[in-house]
Parts: structure tokens; sequence; C-alpha cells
């Protein structure tokens, strides 16, 4: 029987892409992954992936590189201590100079 496809899966395996220090947005993986318009559906994979200890969910914010997903974290801080254990500044709940240091897979891993 042939493996069922798995969006979350697609999500997870362009996330496990995302090099440290850098980060990216939902609708960047989405445009990537063929699903322009399913940046939510990108969120809802990052939210059930807190338990994948290879998938660095924190990587993952909003187009502003607003830290939309601290809340499942486990704690508020969570997700900002691990982007800047990375090198990157984050202030109030927004990582600066997002635009210097996002990580576009359609340009990242074009052939």
């Amino acid at each position: 029987m042939a493996k069922q496809y798995s969006f979350f899966e697609d999500v997870y395996e362009v996330v496990k892409l995302i090099p440290k220090g850098r980060a990216t947005s939902y609708g960047l993986i989405a445009n990537y992954l063929g699903t322009k318009l399913s940046a939510r559906m990108v969120g809802w994979a990052m939210n059930a992936a807190h338990g994948l200890p290879d998938v660095p969910a924190h990587r993952v914010v909003n187009r502003e590189g607003l830290l939309t997903g601290k809340v499942h974290f486990g704690s508020p801080s969570r997700m900002q201590e691990l982007l800047e254990a990375e090198g990157l500044t984050v202030v109030e709940d927004k990582i600066q100079h997002f635009k210097e240091i996002v990580w576009d897979p359609m340009k990242e891993l074009e052939n």
C-alpha cells in the first residue's frame, strides 16, 4: 500500500532545512510547496511539530517576523530564547532585521 501524502510532513522537511540564525514565514513555506494560500495550514503543521525534536519550529514566524507561534513552546519566552541562542535579536516578539535574515526556500533551494 502506498504511503499517504502528508502536507505536514512536507512542511517539516522544508523546516528542517532552515539554517541556524535564519528564519522564514508560514507563507514562504506554503509558496514553496505550491500552496501559496495555505500559510494557515503551515501554521497548523508548526503547532503540531512541538513534539518533534528534529523540526526547528522556532524558525518559522509570520511574514513580518512576529513570533505568533510562541504560545506553543511551553513558556512565553522559549521561542525567543531559541532564536536568540542562534544569534537573532528579538524585540517585543519581533525578529529584528527580518528582511535581511529571512530564508526563502524558493530562492535558497532553487536548482
